[in-house]
Parts: structure tokens; sequence; C-alpha cells
């Protein structure tokens, strides 16, 4: 074999290397300055300001007019076009060349039926509802990835697809987003929780079964009212559903294997409003949720059967409804595996493999997973918890507060992980190509 022989093979394997992973580099020591620019004065407090405006005027899943025209605004500031409205009062943006590939980031905007109790110059101005779950942060976060990704287009190998999603609490307002048919061409979507129990600036997640799926269901259990002092006139329906709540609970701790975790919750129960009258009536309503879609059936199946059955036993009749328009069944949230390992590196490149976290499920749940089944898709927890705050109100508390720190990690992550993805997707493309040439 001569010297030149032996040098081309080498030459050719340098030069596919550097054609394949230089933009990957490229990208990724961008993606590096993203949190800087973010934490910047000027992003920073653009970012504050923003999200103390939709906290101060919180509007529940469908009616959030006001906050889709804060972002309708804020959109048309940096020239980046949208789509309006979108399940409502969604909005879609578009930043890059407009053409394919297209990729994903969601924030959902809806906020929770509950009086704040944090006393704090920017608490809820509307009485009796508050944003107790971060949605008003994750807009902000969003809003500041689409800052920075509209500074860096020419990074953009491709689209970028910016969904504010109403009604994510219930009211299934990524089952609409995706009928509306504006993701068709997207690739993969991604899509973060603030976690008030995570040290700041760390993220977790895993590959495959994050959250469970859930739904709802509600039941009316009917006797014959009457004076309480003679039980024996009446039909009592407010023992019939006791024995109902109590024998629900049988369903995971005799019924469920041990080691498929399933929860059945009564969280609702009404019946009655006097200390000696017998009630025609009790509604009883609750959540149930499993990881997987053959246990939830099973639950929904039995939570119908006993319900009826036990009323039955007291003498009472029952109607069970489950899902329905306002209330409909979210499937497990269950992350790409390919998108978890891509995700590893990204955040381990953006706030150190130390600070990238791998997760136990969760019982909770998500309409992001709504998405992941037409979609391949990736859902994480960011964490916010500050040195100072030993032990943080959870989400859905009135006492709920955002670290407002937290707010630049988040636009860096939403920015890094599409900007690496279309880039990676592109040298992937490439090189299918190029392998196709060369046979």
């Amino acid at each position: 074999m001569s010297l030149l022989s032996s040098i081309v093979p080498i030459f050719v394997v340098f030069s596919l290397f550097q054609h394949q992973f230089i933009p990957q580099i490229r990208a990724f020591d961008v993606s590096q300055q993203f949190l800087q620019i973010a934490k910047s004065d000027e992003v920073f407090e653009w970012m504050i300001g923003i999200r103390r405006r939709i906290h101060e005027h919180p509007e529940l899943g469908y009616e959030e007019f006001e906050t889709s025209r804060l972002i309708r605004d804020e959109l048309d500031k940096l020239g980046i076009r949208y789509e309006f409205p979108v399940a409502v009062t969604g909005v879609v943006g578009f930043i890059g060349s407009g053409e394919p590939p297209f990729v994903a980031i969601r924030a959902d905007m809806d906020a929770l039926l509950m009086q704040e109790m944090v006393e704090w110059e920017h608490k809820s101005k509307v009485p009796g509802k508050m944003h107790a779950c971060g949605h008003d942060a994750h807009v902000t976060m969003l809003l500041g990835a689409a800052k920075i990704l509209k500074d860096h287009s020419h990074l953009l190998k491709g689209t970028v697809v910016l969904v504010f999603q109403p009604a994510e609490e219930g009211g299934g307002g990524a089952i609409q987003v995706v009928d509306s048919g504006v993701l068709e061409n997207v690739k993969a979507i991604f899509g973060l929780h603030v976690s008030p129990a995570l040290p700041l600036g760390q993220v977790s997640s895993r590959s495959g079964t994050l959250l469970a799926g859930s739904g709802f269901f509600e039941a009316v259990i009917t006797g014959k009212g009457g004076h309480a002092a003679i039980p024996q006139h009446s039909i009592d329906p407010i023992l019939a559903a006791s024995n109902v709540v109590v024998s629900l609970q049988h369903l995971v701790s005799r019924e469920a294997d041990p080691l498929d975790s399933q929860v059945v919750t009564v969280a609702k129960f009404q019946g009655g409003g006097a200390f000696n009258v017998i009630p025609d009536s009790v509604t009883i309503g609750g959540t149930f949720r499993a990881f997987s879609k053959e246990s939830f059936m099973q639950l929904k199946q039995r939570i119908e059967e006993v319900i009826i059955g036990q009323a039955t036993v007291q003498r009472c009749n029952a109607t069970v409804e489950f899902s329905s328009k306002d209330k409909p069944f979210f499937p497990a949230t269950i992350n790409d595996n390919k998108l978890h390992e891509f995700f590893q590196n990204v955040a381990g490149n953006i706030l150190g493999p130390t600070n990238v976290k791998t997760m136990l499920p969760l019982m909770g749940s998500e309409d992001f997973s709504v998405y992941q089944e037409v979609i391949p898709g990736y859902f994480y927890f960011l964490g916010m918890k500050a040195e100072s705050n030993k032990k943080p109100a959870s989400v859905h508390s009135p006492f709920f507060e955002v670290n407002e720190d937290i707010l630049p990690f988040g636009a860096a992550m939403h920015a890094s992980l599409v900007v690496n993805y279309l880039t990676e997707l592109q040298g992937s493309e490439t090189r299918s190509e190029k392998h196709h040439d060369e046979l």
C-alpha cells in the first residue's frame, strides 16, 4: 500500500468528522452564551416585568384574553410572526426560515381558581384567581427564549414554533392545539415546569414514563330525603356515599399490583345543608391516575362498578360520569428515549452535568402528554428553590411563590434545545444524503 493510499482514508474520515460535528459544536458554543444573555440586566428585567404583569392579572382556561394580548404585543415588538387565535386564546409564533424542519417549545398560560395568600407588591389583583402553578413564569420564559432566538435566527436550520397554550389545568388546551393542525409538520416538542423542590438551575426528568395518565369522575347518589330523627322513613344517600368512598380505596390497596402505581382520590363530597335533614342526593367526585392505559381503563371500569354496586346495597341509585369537554382524560406523559439523551447533553452543557438529574415517575399529570401521542416530545422540571427558602410552598398552594431567578435558566434552556435540535437534525439529514450519494 502506498503512502498516499493510506493518507486518503484518514483525510476523508477527518473531513467527515469535521462536516458532521463542527455545526453542532458551534451551536453548543452559542447555547452556553444564551444563559449569560438571559441573565443580562436588560433581558432579565424585561422578563421580570412581563411575569409580574401576568401574575397580577390571572385568567382561567380559555379566558386568557389579556395574557394572550400581552404575548402578541411582545411578539409584535420582536418582529415575530404568529397565528391567533389557536384553541380560543392560544398564540403560536414562528422564528427562523419558515421552512422545514419544525421544532416546537410550549408554555401554558392559565391560572387557578384560588385566592393568593402571598403578600407582595405584585399580588393577584383578581379576587379568587391566582397563578399558583408557575404558568406566568412559563409564558415569560418562552417569550425570553423568543427574544434570544430572534437575535440569533441565523443559527436556526429550520423553524422554531412557539406554542402559548391555554387551559392546561384540566381544560384540555393541548387537545385543541393539536386539533387545530398547527403542529402537523413538527418533528419534536419540548416543555418544562417550574419546581419549588429542586435547587435553582437544576433540571430533572427521565426517559419513558414521567407522569401519570389522569381522569376525573363525578357521581350522583340518590336516595330518599326525610327527617334525621326518623331515618327509617328515608333512604340515606350520605351513608351510601360514605360506603362508596371507603370501597373506592380498596381498588388500589386490594386490586392493583403493588408494583403498578395507581391513585384513586375522592376530593368532592356534597350533600345536605341542615343538621336535621337527610338529603335526597349526594354528589361525590375525584380523580384517578395510572401509568399505563390498561391500568387506567381498569380503574375507570371498577370505579363505576363500585359506585353503582355500593349505592345499590344501600337501596340508592347512582349515575357516574367521567370525561367531559371541561375535564378530558389525559394520557401518561412519556418522554421520547432519543430526546432524553439529547436533552441530557444540551442541559449538561448549559448547567453542568451535576445539575442534570434523573427522577422517579410522579403521579401528577400534564396535558403535554397529548402532544407526545402525535409528536416525539420531552418534558422536564426546572428547579427554582433558593438557598434561603428551606420549605417552599408546593404548586397549587395559595402560598406558592416563583423565584424569579429561574427566568433566565428557562429562557436559555428553551432556546438551546431548539437551536441544537435543528442543527443536529440537519447534520443527520446531511450525513444520510452523503451516505446515499456514496452508494
